[in-house]
């Protein structure tokens, strides 16, 4: 597309694509004159204009004798024209401060917020699937006579906490046994590999011990149901203070709608997780309907060279895309290097 456009066209595209991100009205020739730095007549203006609404790359809305820019248009300015801006020192240090090696469930609670907060939109962080992440420690804790604390923490850091309910009290000795038991066969192994090593092996353990390994198969099982990705999702409600996107509260409850059921956008930034660097999805470049007026910019994150997931920022597309990307950027690599040191 880039080719069929000479230096002009895309100076004048920049200029309004730029001066509607900014200021949300139809651009027209007279604005572009002033704006471009091009010594053009109106005339030329209108007729460069005519030559980039027949490519589909800007639109006329019916009120306005101006022009907005198309999805199609977005996609050529990002991807030829952007002029990515580096983010000040002090937000790369604030975003420093808070992303730290910590509880990783934490840390990427702490990346959506961040995500919605500087972008003002919503952030999200689309957690690691649980049937890749292996065992690392099992334990159980004695709480009361007839309780005890099943305790899982898995290589991402992830901790499943479970009551049991005995038949019976168990001494120190008999929990440590069968921790150390647990430890010695399952560690290293996913949770689908644990309840088949469990399962085999319950027929040859002592009878006093089966409850508790049937307890640890019972929690290996429940986490391989949850099929659900963890979906961490923060400041949905800016959107409803973005006008482009609050004019039609139809496509917005859509949207809200998209983020309960979750599936779709999953799928989406699960694809983007194979993808290196940051990527965009601008309009109907998604596949998904109610994302159809917004942008996904979206970057995965990793931990040790694995990539574990994907964090992005969803907004309308009129947004600034030269501040937005660097933002994404940063906090993957952020996150990416806290989660390597936990």
């Amino acid at each position: 597309m880039t080719q069929q456009l000479d230096q002009r066209a895309k100076v004048l595209l920049k200029t309004l694509v730029e001066r509607y991100i900014a200021d949300g009205q139809p651009v027209g020739s007279r604005v572009l004159s002033r704006q471009s730095g091009l010594d053009l007549s109106p005339a030329t203006i209108r007729n460069v204009m005519a030559d980039l609404e027949e490519l589909g790359l800007i639109t006329s809305p019916h009120t306005s004798a101006g022009r907005v820019p198309t999805a199609l248009g977005y996609r050529l300015f990002v991807d030829t024209l952007l002029t990515v801006k580096p983010l000040a020192q002090t937000e790369v240090l604030e975003l420093e401060h808070h992303i730290q090696p910590d509880e990783p469930r934490r840390v990427l609670s702490t990346a959506s917020q961040l995500l919605s907060e500087l972008t003002h939109f919503a952030g999200i962080v689309i957690a690691p699937r649980r049937e890749g992440v292996k065992i690392r420690q099992i334990e159980f804790v004695s709480l009361s006579e007839m309780r005890v604390l099943l305790i899982i923490v898995t290589d991402n850091g992830d901790v499943q906490n479970r009551i049991l309910f005995t038949q019976r009290a168990y001494t120190g000795d008999e929990l440590v046994t069968a921790s150390n038991y647990l430890n010695h066969h399952c560690v290293g192994l996913a949770f689908g590999e644990m309840v088949d090593c469990l399962r085999a092996d319950l027929v040859q353990l002592r009878q006093d011990m089966t409850d508790l390994m049937s307890a640890a198969i019972n929690i290996g099982q429940e986490a391989m149901a949850d099929n659900s990705t963890p979906y961490l999702l923060s400041g949905e409600r800016n959107l409803l203070e973005v006008d482009d996107l609050s004019s039609n509260m139809g496509r917005l409850r859509d949207l809200f709608r998209l983020f309960e059921q979750k599936s779709g956008l999953v799928q989406l930034l699960d694809m983007s997780s194979r993808a290196e660097g940051v990527q965009l999805f601008i309009g109907g470049e998604s596949g998904i309907t109610p994302l159809d007026e917004c942008s996904v910019v979206s970057a995965p994150y990793e931990a040790d060279g694995q990539v574990l997931g994907t964090i992005a920022v969803i907004g309308p597309t009129r947004m600034a895309y030269e501040r937005v990307i660097p933002i994404v950027d940063v906090t993957a690599r952020l996150l990416s290097s806290a989660l390597s040191s936990t």
